[in-house]
């Protein structure tokens, strides 16, 4: 059975408040189904995708961070 986004996003964001609060790794499933593991290290890429489903939730679509550009 597929996780709504809503079950997605409450783990996601349990799993980060478990590394902020000390947890060395945590591991959650991402939207097709497999688990991913997150660690201090990484908890930025957590928060990415947190707000991914967030987006995806609120009915935004992906989140696509401003352009920069770039003078040669």
């Amino acid at each position: 059975m597929m996780a709504t986004t809503a079950e997605l996003l409450a783990e996601a964001k349990s799993a980060y408040h478990r590394l902020q609060i000390g947890e060395s790794a945590v591991e959650v499933r991402d939207a097709t189904g497999e688990s991913v593991r997150y660690t201090p290290a990484n908890a930025s890429r957590l928060k990415a995708y947190i707000a991914e489903l967030e987006a995806e939730n609120n009915g935004c679509g992906r989140v696509v961070p401003p352009l920069r550009p770039v003078w040669g």
